[in-house]
């Protein structure tokens, strides 16, 4: 293979000791501890999710618990509480998240929330809005999402002190009060969601929400590109007016169809010294600034990575990456690069029906200082042994400006998705180890890591 003397990082593999870890997405936050919580995905029935804690000073993980198991729904024999789609939100000494599904049922082509249950088992009796206590280790259930749904997106109001939520897959919007311990059912976002119908009432769902804390509005995107806000003196969410995300810098698209975010945004935070928010379009990689006061959309610029750049092509992973944060002032993104071979691009598919991967890329991570706008790809990561890691939809950063995500990568013959960290990433790049050459095998690396399908995204 061709040497190269690009800099790039050599990434950290961690085990946690879950040999049926599948695909993660958002769900790994850093704490005021000092330590990372992440949560590892399961397909199994009887299974749930395995909640862990990684300690930077130690380097080590450790278990805290199976999400079933702690909800008291194993012993129960209900559909496990496979996943957790969100990060952790940090309030008053407690960690905030909720709990999704993650064994689905293949009705009519597609991934769905299982109507029928395995012998002998309950079907999924919904996803739990929850909290982690740092101080005490409680893990203690808040509300139960209601029609049995699981809960795929979700923010906090930390000044007004309440939970929100999309559930899936009917994706209706649902509010907790953490004051009262009251959860309202808001209705759907957007017709059916992702249990309608492809090409009618089908719509994917938004994956990142985020709320203006001045004045407690939350705000998410539609399929069709709408923007809606709610608050809670509001009986239901309102459609934003003289706004949209229907930009033809991101693209076109049809919002009935499936994979793809469609004009949704893909992820989106608050940036509290511009009193603003900037998000990430997926496929495009557009970042933009959201001015809700002045109902302003403003294109920044395109945060893919080089290679993405040069090459004038749309990420491989069709709903764009969820690997993006605010660290400071700076965002960080984790995204995609071409994959070349012979010279010649690695061609995905041109069309998917379900999930996301048209093909693998590389990763790259990309940092976006916003108060000089100073764009900089860093490079590529890579393991030590060649390999790179593959289906990463999330980001944490420590107190030492380590970058950690979950990632797929082989042990023990198997593949698996788990921790990993890319050392010093963030200040200080000159400590980043040069890649002494590409992957091994591209086309070895292609076939293994395309083989594992994947679920919601």
């Amino acid at each position: 293979m061709k040497k190269t003397t690009e800099k790039g990082f050599i990434a950290i593999r961690y085990y946690s000791g879950f040999s049926d870890a599948h695909d993660t997405y958002n769900a790994i936050s850093g704490a005021s501890d000092g330590n990372i919580y992440y949560i590892l995905s399961s397909t199994r029935h009887d299974t749930g999710g395995q909640f862990y804690r990684y300690k930077p000073e130690e380097d080590k993980t450790e278990f805290i618990a199976d999400l079933s198991d702690i909800l008291g729904e194993k012993e129960a024999r209900y559909i496990a509480q496979g996943k957790s789609h969100v990060e952790f939100y940090e309030h008053k000494g407690k960690l905030f998240f909720a709990t999704h599904v993650g064994y689905y049922e293949m009705i009519d082509g597609s991934e769905q929330l299982p109507k029928h249950a395995p012998e002998g088992y309950k079907l999924y009796p919904g996803g739990h809005f929850l909290y982690y206590d740092l101080k005490t280790g409680e893990i203690k259930s808040l509300a139960v999402a209601p029609h049995g749904e699981g809960i795929l997106t979700m923010t906090i109001d930390k000044e007004r002190e309440r939970l929100y939520g999309i559930t899936w897959p009917k994706g209706r919007l649902i509010d907790y009060d953490i004051k009262r311990g009251t959860l309202k059912d808001l209705g759907p976002v957007n017709e059916q969601g992702e249990g309608g119908i492809i090409g009618k009432d089908y719509r994917v769902l938004c994956r990142s929400m985020f709320v203006d804390p001045r004045d407690g509005k939350l705000y998410y995107s539609t399929a069709e590109g709408d923007i809606f806000s709610f608050s809670p003196e509001d009986n239901a969410p309102r459609k934003v007016e003289n706004i949209d995300l229907r930009l033809d810098y991101f693209g076109s698209y049809d919002h009935a169809g499936a994979g793809s975010m469609a004009y949704n945004w893909r992820k989106i935070c608050w940036y509290e010294k511009e009193q603003v928010a900037y998000g990430i379009h997926g496929n495009s990689g557009y970042l933009f600034r959201f001015d809700t006061r002045n109902k302003k959309i403003e294109l920044i610029d395109r945060i893919v990575s080089e290679p993405s750049k040069r090459c004038g092509m749309f990420d491989q992973f069709s709903y764009g990456y969820l690997g993006f944060t605010i660290n400071n002032d700076t965002i960080c993104y984790l995204t995609g690069a071409p994959i070349y071979k012979n010279g010649q691009r690695v061609k995905g598919v041109d069309k998917i029906s379900m999930g996301a991967a048209k093909g693998l890329e590389y990763l790259h991570l990309i940092t976006y200082h916003l108060p000089d706008n100073k764009y900089k790809d860093h490079g590529p990561i890579f393991y030590e042994d060649g390999s790179f890691p593959t289906y990463v939809n999330s980001i944490a950063i420590d107190n030492h400006n380590n970058v950690y995500t979950l990632a797929r990568f082989i042990h023990d013959g198997k593949e698996i998705e788990d921790l990993i960290k890319i050392p010093f990433a963030i200040t200080d790049t000159s400590r980043a180890l040069p890649i002494i050459a590409d992957p091994k095998d591209v086309e070895r690396d292609v076939a293994t890591n395309a083989t594992t399908k994947t679920g919601i995204v």
